[in-house]
């Protein structure tokens, strides 16, 4: 069997003890980052042996990885924090284990982007997740202007790098939405930016800009901020 499992996307103790006790059982650990994951895997002391499944080698993996679960192994696929195939690694494999009539499950943990939606002070009862958008302006204009209309909240993911870029991008597209940018998530230095995109933008202008980021921004409405 295939085990996708999610796993803490900052605070070690946030994995669930069937996450724990899966990964004691399983054969294999296909890992996006074997470091990261070996620092996961010895917390809870399991010793499993890892290789390495991520984007430069899925392609070449996948088909090695399918045959030892067609053999009867079973193999848990893992990636640096949350769960396999959320803007990581993991659909590739998935679909060929399932074409090949490979048993698939899926075990339920951490996801950033549930964690900053909660906290974000924005309506939840619906949401578009659009992931890590293109990193050159144009393409990543186009790439926002296709949810300018939306009436759903919006969940992008940042690098530290574009971050900037980013708000500004998504200021001119959308106007001053309300928004909110998570950084840190569960983590002792867990950081909220809540407020208008403006004024986000000119708060993080001024603070130290480091790991990766949730945003979160209001979906389109006729009523204007502040009105």
């Amino acid at each position: 069997m295939l085990y996708l499992i999610a796993t803490p996307i900052g605070n070690l103790g946030d994995i669930t003890y069937r996450a724990v006790e899966t990964l004691k059982q399983v054969d294999l650990v296909a890992s996006e980052d074997t470091r990261k994951t070996s620092i996961l895997l010895k917390h809870y002391e399991i010793s499993k042996p890892q290789v390495a499944y991520h984007v430069m080698n899925e392609a070449k993996m996948a088909p090695k990885l399918l045959e030892k679960l067609k053999a009867g192994e079973d193999i848990a696929l893992v990636t640096n924090a949350g769960t396999p195939g959320i803007s990581d690694p993991g659909y590739s494999l998935v679909h060929a284990a399932l074409e090949a009539d490979v048993e698939v499950t899926s075990l339920p943990g951490p996801s950033a982007v549930i964690t900053a939606l909660t906290l974000a002070d924005l309506p939840l009862h619906s949401f578009t997740f659009k992931g890590f958008p293109p990193h050159k302006e144009g393409p990543r204009k186009r790439f926002l202007e296709m949810e300018k209309d939306s009436p759903h909240t919006i969940v992008f993911y940042e690098s530290p790098y574009r971050l900037l870029a980013f708000l500004q991008n998504a200021l001119e597209i959308y106007g001053d939405r309300r928004a909110a940018v998570a950084n840190d998530l569960t983590k002792k230095f867990e950081r909220i930016y809540r407020g208008t995109l403006s004024q986000i933008a000119e708060e993080l202008s001024e603070a130290p800009i480091r790991g990766e980021y949730c945003i979160c921004i209001e979906g389109f409405t006729s009523k204007k901020t502040g009105e």
